[in-house]
């Protein structure tokens, strides 16, 4: 959790003005998320304006987001794909990503624990969009504060892999409600880890009805042509 967000650990009610602690943070709050906004609408105009799908990529800490990018760099025939990855710490994503074809800008948050649209601005920036259609945006390993924040994307897809278990989307129903498409990763693990799909399935037809839902294995590429086909078709839109 952060500072930046107001998702931090409270302070004691010894150290917090009973009369204004409280609504400030509130108020504080809702001042950032606006200019959130104002960004994300600027960054969704910019990337429109150069013919780009922009996709905001969360999940827990561990559940392949970067497995799943790197066979998608691999396999996609079009022009390269562009990846903003966030991370709080080191640069190894990216270089992953850079190895498997992709155009790959590292995000270093440090403490805080989620991309917002002023970051993807900023490295934006870095990336020659005149070569790509397709931007892959890896948020930070969280199930909780990305959620609330808009990047100017115009997809939102949630990985959840097996090894999670099938309650993750009753648990964290924010994030799961916001995707446009959830991959189930990780498939190939199923049967080991004993994974029950028939109650994944009917935890996600309960929170996120109308995200479509795939199942994956960003390390055998099982499912990956039908996220392809699916994100070609958003291209075209």
């Amino acid at each position: 959790m952060c500072a930046h967000c107001g998702c931090d650990v409270a302070k004691a009610p010894s150290e917090i003005s009973q009369r204004q602690g409280p609504s400030r943070r509130i108020n504080l709050r809702i001042n950032l998320l606006q200019r959130n906004d104002q960004q994300a609408l600027q960054n969704r105009i910019h990337f429109q304006r150069h013919g780009l799908l922009a996709v905001n990529l969360l999940s827990a800490p561990g559940s392949g987001k970067t497995a799943f990018l790197e066979q998608l760099s691999s396999l996609w025939s079009q022009q390269p794909i562009g990846v903003i990855v966030g991370d709080l710490a080191t640069d190894n994503d990216a270089q992953r990503l850079a190895k498997a074809g992709a155009k790959a800008v590292q995000i270093r948050t440090g403490d805080r624990c989620h991309l917002d649209a002023a970051l993807v601005a900023n490295a934006f920036t870095q990336l020659n969009h005149n070569e790509l259609t397709l931007l892959m945006i890896e948020n930070v390993g969280n199930l909780v504060c990305p959620a609330a924040f808009d990047l100017g994307e115009q997809l939102r897809i949630v990985l959840l892999s097996v090894t999670e278990g099938e309650d993750k989307p009753l648990k964290y129903p924010a994030l799961f409600k916001s995707a446009d498409a959830v991959l189930i990763n990780k498939s190939d693990l199923a049967d080991v880890v004993g994974f029950d799909r028939n109650a994944a399935i009917a935890n996600l037809e309960t929170i996120a009805p109308q995200a479509k839902r795939f199942e994956v294995s960003a390390r055998t590429g099982q499912g990956m042509k039908a996220v392809m086909q699916w994100l070609t078709d958003e291209l075209q839109h």
